[in-house]
């Protein structure tokens, strides 16, 4: 591993178009491409001043390659030989070909998003306490009823690399007594989970814990995904966290969550995707949106790392992008309507 904590990658494909696909998958995921080049074009000395902590070989002629033979031969680091020919980036087998590739490069070189954990600090450290946006009247009124009792609305507050920063700044701006839980699935080394909660929800008027097993998400709170073990949902929307992990590659899986909460909160479901590294997400996108669920992003310019909401604008997914406080509002505003549409009808408008 180099000394910045980002895995350095050498790429070796002989066609312009996997070099291409490869080059932006890792480095959208975090891994550093020292190089990416055609094997043809390179000597045996070529590679040797390469510093790499893996190669990666992704060749699309299967004749025996007498570079590839002695790079297996001399190389202190880690040869991986790729998944084939990349799929199209928009495409339903892209999420599947991308996550086969990163579970593999997780346990050979480690997981970039482990370099989340540390910036914690710096949110405990911070003093300043921003101003929150104001609540509606209407949702005002409804407060003292709505308030932790089981939310029969729920969003999931997806993020990688940045996440934290991004959740937060959401969160203090966020006014408390809104009618909507959480479920907040954070790309983190398990280690961090536990001074996760107090990182993010310290200047806010919400309730960030633990999941908990057979309770229900209640309004008002913020549930942190467990990093270990998969959270679903029983009988009754209640939480139900289960024995197994996650699906490779990611903890927890952004597209396992999404799929978890669409499954029983349907068209009562929102996701919002914040600054985040790799495309977590994109596979379980066009099932929450046939559900009903809303999809929203983070804006790029707002991002520490923008590859994962910008994946879910790329396929179509996302319905509104802003940074964290202009997303807080667009909730609050989302919510009120709701609210407002629910009074406006009337037993006679039921058909």
């Amino acid at each position: 591993m180099s000394e910045t904590g980002s895995a350095r990658i050498a790429v070796l494909a002989d066609t312009s178009l996997q070099r291409h696909v490869l080059q932006q998958a890792l480095s959208a995921s975090g891994y550093r491409v020292v190089l990416n080049t055609d094997p043809a074009r390179l000597e045996v000395a070529d590679l040797e001043g390469v510093g790499t902590d893996l190669w990666l070989v992704d060749l699309a002629q299967s004749e025996d390659c007498p570079l590839v033979d002695a790079l297996l031969e001399w190389s202190s680091a880690p040869v991986l030989f790729g998944e084939g020919h990349a799929p199209e980036r928009l495409s339903e087998n892209y999420p599947r070909w991308e996550r086969r590739l990163f579970g593999k490069l997780k346990r050979l070189v480690g997981d970039p998003s482990t370099a989340v954990g540390p910036r914690l600090e710096a949110l405990l450290e911070e003093a300043q306490r921003p101003g929150q946006l104001a609540l509606p009247r209407t949702l005002a009124e409804t407060t003292a009823l709505s308030s932790g009792e089981p939310a029969r609305q729920v969003w999931l507050l997806a993020a990688s690399m940045g996440g934290p920063e991004a959740v937060k700044a959401f969160l203090d701006a966020l006014p408390g007594g809104l009618p909507v839980g959480f479920v907040y699935a954070q790309h983190i080394e398990a280690s961090f989970e536990a001074s996760l909660p107090q990182a993010v929800g310290r200047h806010s008027q919400w309730y960030v814990t633990q999941a908990r097993q057979g309770d229900a998400i209640r309004c008002g709170e913020v549930v942190v995904a467990p990093i270990q073990h998969e959270l679903g949902f029983a009988a009754g929307s209640v939480m139900q966290i289960a024995n197994r992990g996650w699906p490779e590659p990611y903890s927890p899986s952004i597209d396992q969550m999404m799929l978890n909460l669409a499954q029983h909160f349907a068209s009562r479901c929102g996701v919002i995707a914040f600054s985040g590294m790799g495309s977590d997400g994109s596979a379980a996108a066009a099932y929450v949106r046939r559900q009903g669920g809303k999809i929203w992003t983070q804006r790029a310019d707002s991002c520490v790392c923008s590859s994962m909401p910008d994946s879910l604008r790329e396929g179509g997914y996302s319905l509104l992008s802003g940074d964290p406080r202009e997303l807080a509002q667009a909730l609050v505003d989302h919510l009120a309507e709701q609210l407002a549409d629910s009074l406006s009808t009337t037993p006679q408008d039921i058909p």
